[in-house]
């Protein structure tokens, strides 16, 4: 095993991981290295106190650059050897990722590795284009990859009741000062130098009103910032999606994290977008409801509506240099 590739392939998955999704693009993660093994933890810093008092998002983020190093690391032609929570005395280690055998990804992991920096978040309406069934049971089977569930909400009741419960949270945050700072915190206006949060032009000036509402969050703040919205796009719903996990612990948080990117990897690769709504998820009593009525008593862990856009917008990251260690 050589000692450059080794260097490159460590460093491959770390600059990979930059690109994980993470709620209002906080980007809450660290990575040190030493020999051939990388250690992640969690950045507390960027734990979003008033909406994620518990840190699940915060894991739930970092789980998904796990997942996506994994991927790096298979495509740099090595095994990912991971071990996730390895030190209860530090539990901001999250993840240890050595380098194994040598390996030939297969067709499949360089697709996944191929979506890594080209995969966004989509804040609006899709695009009158459905997503084919077929493709939505692919991604309900990389979910169960990670040991997790997607389930994807066939019934237009229960559509309903989720865009109503995500309504009323995001009508009670959006009352709450504490909530409103902290998105504000994290929105980025024209012209921003920042390398996280949500720059202005990372959703549209006058969203299409889907149906039924699922309402995206204020990160203008009565500005006029937001991009114009492409003549191609619609107010089309997409397919609803809830990932659940039947534990609740910092592990299954983890896990979720992972298969949410495993499934948007996929996604990407054919054509299809992803729209997150956390906002009834942050408030305990609608995410207990969802659970005992919707979820089979399983815990949701995020809500999310897939779909076809015409979109085109870049991405914001930090260099890797402002979060190794």
């Amino acid at each position: 095993m050589a000692m450059g590739s080794v260097k490159h392939a460590l460093d491959a998955a770390m600059d990979a991981a930059r690109w994980a999704p993470s709620t209002h693009n906080t980007q809450p993660w660290t990575f040190s290295v030493s020999e051939q093994e990388i250690c992640l933890r969690a950045d507390p810093d960027r734990k979003l106190r008033v909406e994620d008092v518990s840190g699940r998002e915060m894991l739930i983020s970092c789980g998904a650059a796990l997942f996506t190093m994994r991927t790096a690391m298979s495509c740099e032609g090595f095994e990912p050897v991971v071990r996730v929570l390895p030190d209860p005395d530090r539990p901001s280690l999250l993840a240890t990722l050595r380098l194994g055998a040598e390996v030939q990804a297969d067709e499949s992991i360089h697709a996944l590795g191929g979506e890594i920096e080209r995969r966004r978040t989509h804040r609006a309406g899709f695009a009158d284009v459905p997503v084919p069934d077929a493709l939505v049971e692919k991604l309900v089977l990389a979910a169960a990859d990670e040991g997790v569930k997607l389930t994807p909400v066939r019934s237009v009741e229960a559509v309903s009741v989720i865009a109503a419960l995500t309504q009323a949270a995001q009508g009670v945050q959006a009352q709450d000062q504490r909530f409103s700072l902290e998105v504000i915190r994290w929105a980025r206006p024209p012209g921003s130098s920042r390398t996280d949060g949500v720059p202005a032009e990372g959703y549209p000036r006058e969203a299409a009103r889907t149906e039924p509402h699922f309402p995206q969050r204020d990160y203008a703040w009565g500005h006029d910032w937001g991009s114009q919205t492409d003549q191609r796009a619609s107010a089309a719903t997409g397919v609803v999606a809830v990932l659940t996990t039947r534990g609740d612990s910092r592990q299954d948080w983890i896990d979720a994290g992972q298969a949410l990117q495993h499934v948007l990897l996929y996604a990407s690769a054919h054509g299809v977008s992803a729209a997150f709504h956390t906002q009834a998820l942050e408030m305990e009593l609608l995410r207990e409801f969802m659970r005992q009525e919707l979820c089979s008593g399983q815990y949701p862990q995020l809500i999310m509506r897939l779909g076809v856009t015409f979109d085109d917008k870049g991405s914001m990251r930090r260099p890797l240099s402002e979060i190794l260690w």
